[in-house]
């Protein structure tokens, strides 16, 4: 619904009124967040969850531990998870893109976390979906006595037993999605005997919701946008004591299952011999759609590998919802419709027009930029990201790959490297883009992305 109040912006911050104009053209522009923070609190408080005190890297170690002690439940129930149960995904170099990004000189490697090659659900959304998903399982199972505190992984292995499937099987999951977060609640919540139900927005793709049905989930259409799909899902669930909703917006289960992620990478950082420090920068660019996954993951980054890790979000330039939030400033919750943008794109999971308060509370000092990209682009990213490297993305996990060029080729990007001495280690840097999503499309309509994208790229060589 649309806000009633004015935009706002902070008093006098030029940079912020030209990107702020940029934005309402639907101009792709790169901002530059003034209130990141070089080091951060042990604790960070989570101002807009009353529920919750604040979060720490102990949190997304308990998260971590949940996964683990789900592994071999996992692996049963999932045949893609056989012998490990673990969801994670490759780190990939891309230097063979770069030339086709028009990769300037000195500018550093670039790198994916292959997020949309993550078993079960084809997303990062495999990450939060899950956790949250599994946690209010254990919980249930905990209070009934079908595991104890302290029990390992092969004891969880019980929660696909018909007694702990009677139990699940009384409860229903639900969530409000555009796609991919739908696909991994769905998906998880029917594997465990949970009864599954997904309000989707008029912009989920309809693959997606046929791989729900076939799965035995319910899914809800409605005929408005993101925010209105979870409204309706909220309503539902708050009329039934059995259904737990899955709160894109104000979930820190969601956000913390996301967070996991930041252990595996660095792992997988040291296996490449890739050093994060003052002389090796790390950037990370995260697709953005209401906030959370790439709040969660930015969290675990920088609390575990502190400062020198500098996360930027990338939006499409018709849906920059937390862009706009991150210009309001605290106190205020502006929709992209209030600047005059139809929240209209084909990066479906990113189609949001309101920002969660939740992440962008969390991010206000953790972040060091948003940036926006349009729909063409996305496409032709795509194509690019295939012919060099041949992984199969989707238009909204295409996002990230704007955000070395912006970085390293816009001027607001050239001034915050400035500003920062960034650019005097740049040659040093490794650019990270996290790809989201992708795994499941079917062929035919991914032959589809790519035959738009390769069109994009032949217009420009004209």
């Amino acid at each position: 619904m649309p806000n009633t109040e004015p935009p706002r912006l902070p008093a006098h911050n030029t940079a912020a009124v030209e990107t702020l104009l940029s934005l309402e053209q639907a101009q792709p522009c790169f901002w530059a967040n003034p209130d990141r923070a070089p080091a951060l609190p042990r604790v960070l408080a989570a101002e807009a969850a009353a529920e919750a005190a604040g979060i720490s890297i102990d949190d997304t170690k308990a998260a971590v531990a949940r996964f683990v002690r789900f592994s071999a439940l996992l692996a049963d129930l999932f045949p893609e998870l056989e012998g490990h149960g673990v969801i994670e995904s490759p780190l990939l170099p891309a230097t063979a893109l770069q030339p086709a990004l028009n990769w300037a000189d000195g500018s550093g490697a670039l790198w994916i976390k292959a997020d949309h090659r993550l078993p079960v659900a084809g997303s990062i959304k495999a990450r939060g979906g899950l956790h949250e998903v599994l946690e209010f399982a254990e919980r249930l199972a905990l209070e009934h006595g079908l595991i104890a505190p302290g029990d390992d992984a092969q004891a969880y292995r019980a929660l696909a037993a018909p007694k702990a499937r009677a139990l699940f099987g009384r409860y229903q999951v639900a969530v409000g999605s555009t796609g991919n977060l739908g696909l991994s609640i769905g998906v998880a919540a029917s594997a465990l005997g949970f009864q599954a139900v997904v309000h989707m927005s008029a912009d989920a793709k309809e693959w997606k919701k046929e791989r729900l049905r076939q799965r035995g989930v319910r899914v809800v259409e409605h005929a408005g946008d993101y925010e209105r799909a979870v409204a309706a899902g909220r309503a539902e669930a708050e009329a039934d004591p059995l259904c737990h909703f899955v709160d894109d917006e104000r979930s820190l289960s969601l956000l913390l299952g996301y967070s996991a992620a930041a252990f595996h990478l660095q792992a997988q950082l040291g296996a490449a011999g890739i050093a994060v420090d003052a002389d090796h920068p790390l950037f990370v660019y995260l697709p953005c759609g209401v906030g959370g996954a790439p709040a969660g993951i930015a969290f675990g980054l920088r609390q575990l590998l502190g400062p020198h890790v500098h996360c930027f979000f990338a939006e499409p330039v018709q849906s920059p919802c937390f862009l706009v939030q991150m210009l309001a400033g605290e106190g205020g919750h502006p929709s992209v419709y209030d600047h005059g943008l139809t929240n209209e794109t084909e990066a479906d999971g990113l189609a949001v027009p309101r920002a969660s308060l939740l992440a962008a509370a969390l991010m206000r000092t953790v972040i060091s930029g948003c940036y926006t990209v349009r729909d063409a682009t996305l496409f032709e990213h795509l194509a690019q990201v295939l012919d060099a490297t041949g992984e199969r993305i989707e238009p909204s996990a295409a996002a990230g790959f704007s955000g070395p060029g912006l970085l390293t080729g816009s001027a607001a990007g050239r001034e915050w490297l400035g500003n920062t001495g960034l650019d005097r280690v740049l040659a040093h840097s490794t650019h990270l883009v996290w790809t989201t999503g992708g795994l499941f499309v079917p062929p035919q309509e991914y032959a589809r992305f790519v035959e738009r994208g390769r069109a994009g790229l032949a217009a420009h060589d004209r």
